[in-house]
């Protein structure tokens, strides 16, 4: 499959930002391959896609838990012939609970989704982005990985922290070869996500005005990546968080950080 259409791939495709990020590249022109566990819901979203935008839309389930789902997924790239130019490391999750309370092949499967694998997928697909002179890649990080981590969902906000860092170093490496590295760092978004980790009795007692709708969180993100941004939090108020939080003593903010944190946080197993 040939086309003069950037070719997007996103990660964690079949709702929520993910799903969003496949929606509005869709209307900005671009081609998409689509990764996620559920199947029924990519395919339907790849209907709807080339129904509104006569997009091109492959779907290629998997888990990236999977040591070998990179892999299988640049090959069937390749199969395909298909060339990506903009790459979105957006699928994660979160495991509730302090660290002690899930087993071990629990914490590694988070850490191969959350780091291993938007890892190699920018290592195996750079090369190309680098012979055309053109490419981008979001990481999907958060606001968590800016701020104190409070007790529970032990490993999340350090993966984010890792995806800022490691952002940030990609884009230095690329800013003069046409390629845009941008960690995209949201705060509270309205998606499935909670419900997932069993929170959303926790999140729907925060205020209304802490939220951004997973379609702005999206807007704001492609924007900051196009203009070069290599860290971007989307909304005022998170962005305010973020320098009061680093403006504090650290042990003010992590008492801070731990307080808030029971508000919506579980650290029960």
């Amino acid at each position: 499959m040939t086309s003069a259409r950037p070719l997007s791939l996103i990660t964690g495709a079949s709702s929520g930002i993910g799903a969003e990020f496949a929606r509005q590249l869709a209307a900005l022109g671009h081609d998409l391959v689509m990764t996620a566990r559920r199947v029924e819901r990519l395919e339907s979203l790849a209907d709807e896609l080339r129904a509104q935008h006569g997009a091109q839309v492959t779907v290629l389930p998997h888990d990236l838990a999977d040591l070998a789902a990179v892999q299988w997924l640049c090959d069937a790239l390749d199969q395909r012939g298909l060339q990506v130019d903009w790459l979105i490391n957006n699928a994660g999750y979160g495991v509730p609970g302090t660290f002690d309370a899930s087993d071990w092949p629990t914490h590694a499967a988070f850490l191969r989704v959350l780091l291993t694998a938007p890892t190699e997928l920018a290592w195996r697909l750079l090369p190309g982005m680098q012979q055309r002179g053109r490419g981008r890649i979001i990481n999907v990080a958060s606001l968590a990985g800016h701020v104190p981590a409070p007790a529970g969902h032990t490993l999340y906000a350090a993966s984010k922290a890792y995806l800022i860092k490691f952002s940030q170093a990609l884009a230095l490496e690329n800013q003069s070869r046409g390629i845009h590295v941008c960690a995209l760092c949201p705060g509270f978004t309205w998606s499935e996500f909670h419900d997932v980790t069993g929170t959303r009795g926790k999140m729907d007692q925060l205020p209304g005005y802490m939220w951004l709708s997973a379609a702005e969180v999206v807007r704001q993100g492609i924007a900051a990546v196009e203009r070069g941004d290599a860290v971007y939090i989307p909304g005022k108020l998170n962005r305010f968080i973020k320098t009061v939080m680093q403006l504090m003593p650290d042990r003010l903010a992590l008492r801070l950080s731990a307080r808030q944190g029971t508000r919506y946080r579980s650290t029960q197993p």
